[in-house]
This record gives C-alpha cells, structure tokens and sequence, in this order.
C-alpha cells in the first residue's frame, strides 16, 4: 500500500472531533475491518509523528473518580490542510491504479 495511508486515515478520524488511540483503534478496525486493524504499536509512532510535524494536538484528559488519564489528540489547522492535499493526491493515484488494473495489458 501506498506510503502514508494511515497517517490520512488517523488525520481523517480526528477531523471531527478529539480521540484518544484507543478509540482510533476501534474506529479504524471498525471503519476498514482487519484491513486497518492496528496495534498500539503501530499507531502511536505514526500519533507521535504528526503531533512533532505540527499536524495534530494532544491533551491529558483530567482523571475523574478511579479513572485513568487519557491522551487526546486533535488535528491542527496544519493537519486539516495536509488532510485536504493528501485525500486529493490520494484519488488521483487511486484512479490511476483503477484505469490500469480496469485495462490491463492490451
């Protein structure tokens, strides 16, 4: 698969609204079935990533009762226009790959 997908996807999920990696997890599995089943060792490297390049946010969540903190994350303005590009570039090379694969060897 073309480089970068996950990194759509988890800009995509948190356009919305915040997420902590739990949920992306789910969200992603639940959305994409085992195609997009992620371990939180391959999400939060690729989390870590974009918080550094400027494209998402993160917060603590305030424990309330016996519950644990969570890291929440957001796309950033940076990450909605990233977001933007990418989905475009990603049709277009999607649509390439149809045309070809539709066609095949003539």
């Amino acid at each position: 698969m073309k480089k970068g997908v996950l990194e759509i996807l988890i800009l995509k999920l948190l356009e919305g609204s915040e997420k902590y990696g739990y949920q992306l997890i789910t969200e992603l599995r639940d959305k994409g079935g085992e195609l997009f089943s992620l371990k939180e060792g391959t999400l939060y490297p690729i989390l870590y990533r974009l918080e550094e390049e400027g494209l998402v946010t993160s917060r603590w969540s305030t424990p309330q009762g016996r519950e644990l903190s969570k890291k929440y994350y957001k796309i950033s303005g940076a990450g909605e226009h990233t977001l933007q590009d990418a989905a475009a570039l990603w049709k277009r090379f999607s649509n390439c790959v149809d045309v070809i694969l539709e066609t095949g060897q003539q």
